[in-house]
């Protein structure tokens, strides 16, 4: 193959990659009888080698996934609001920019997080469509990237999943306290999956832990096995984890708590 042949190729692939197959007000397919945990690995699926526990985009500006002292808290406005600014990709058509506001407006509504348009602000999101879907844990500085896939990252759950880890929350099953109320397969999760399974030194806002949290990922993430558990709550194995939904109460209180909303104590 000649080099002329060799740049058409790649070029025609990057082409391939920017043109969007479908038109305004057609949706894409989203496997919405799949958990929010299993639509995003299943998203993720050729980009996983580049992220942690499926999802959760390794800091380039901090050396560790722990926000110390608050240090990747949003800031707190002068009226008590936590205003965090954001840009949305124009790749995104209309109908998909507005699923994404909906999923935010249960921020808005019960607590003091609000999403943003970015005005001058020098820290921000930018919300965009690459591989996957994906966030850093809590406020870098500067830009940065939330990725939500126009190709099974716009359902309420997945964004808001996401939009949580970029307020600062991991996943619930790597809280420090997790051993007391789920169980990890080790048997069933392939060696190079373990780390995916690490606990964090999380704050856990004396919160109590969250089987139906949309940050809580299903009993087969990552498992080496089709249908084999990786994660079984205890003593309970009945307890249902993975949902398809949106933020749960404890989710909403969390943030609250984190954020000092104390208008917002009743969510």
């Amino acid at each position: 193959m000649s080099k002329y042949d060799l740049f058409s190729t790649a070029y025609c692939h990057f082409v391939s990659l920017q043109v969007r197959p479908h038109k305004e007000g057609l949706k894409t397919t989203e496997p919405y009888l799949l958990d929010i945990s299993s639509r995003i690995l299943e998203s993720n699926k050729a980009i996983s080698h580049n992220l942690v526990e499926g999802d959760v985009a390794v800091s380039k500006k901090r050396n560790a996934m722990k926000c110390w002292n608050g240090s990747c808290k949003w800031p707190k406005s002068f009226n008590g609001l936590v205003e965090v600014p954001y840009i949305l990709s124009d790749y995104f058509y209309g109908g998909e920019k507005a699923s994404i506001k909906t999923a935010m407006d249960t921020f808005h509504k019960k607590t003091c997080v609000r999403f943003v348009p970015r005005r001058d602000q020098s820290d921000y999101l930018s919300i965009e469509s690459e591989m996957g879907c994906w966030s850093t844990i809590g406020r870098e500085g500067g830009q940065q990237v939330v990725s939500l896939s126009v190709y099974g990252c716009l359902d309420r759950g997945t964004v808001q999943h996401e939009l949580l880890h970029a307020l600062g929350f991991h996943h619930e099953h790597t809280r420090s306290d997790r051993d007391r109320y789920v169980r990890i397969n080790w048997k069933n999760i392939p060696s190079a999956s373990v780390n995916n399974f690490n606990k964090m030194n999380t704050n856990n806002l004396n919160t109590p832990y969250d089987y139906s949290s949309v940050m809580h990922y299903g009993r087969t993430f990552f498992a080496s096995a089709f249908g084999a558990d990786t994660i079984t709550p205890i003593p309970d194995s009945s307890v249902p984890i993975g949902q398809r939904n949106g933020m749960s109460y404890i989710d909403i209180v969390r943030i609250n708590k984190l954020y000092e909303c104390s208008e917002y104590n009743n969510p």
